[in-house]
């Protein structure tokens, strides 16, 4: 009796779904904003229980939820990174000020 090939549970014609777990992972423990990317990784969840169930188009659904709360995750990060590099290098520069006004005062600047 010759071996028969199961292929009915794949689809070969079908187009893969992006559930962009990994994005929202890497958004999640990036400097989360508004919990955004939390949600975002909610939706990757969703995409890819629907995408092993077979359920193409709800696993698209949510994978197009995802992928857009991804961007604004993303997109909500760089501004924060922003201020946070700014107030930290006026600190620096502050705490340098302080220590030099600190050096002068004690006659260390003759």
């Amino acid at each position: 009796m010759p071996l028969k090939r199961r292929t009915e549970g794949r689809k070969t014609d079908s187009i893969p779904v992006r559930d962009h777990l990994l994005w929202s992972l890497l958004n999640l423990a990036y400097m989360n904003v508004c919990c955004i990317g939390f949600v975002a990784l909610v939706f990757s969840v969703k995409s890819r229980d629907r995408k092993v169930m077979g359920d193409v188009e709800g696993a698209q659904h949510y994978a197009s939820k995802a992928r857009a709360l991804n961007i604004a995750a993303h997109s909500a990060e760089h501004p924060c990174l922003g201020i946070f590099i700014a107030l930290a290098s006026a600190g620096v520069l502050q705490v340098m000020k302080i220590q030099q006004q600190h050096h002068d005062s004690f006659g260390g600047g003759k």
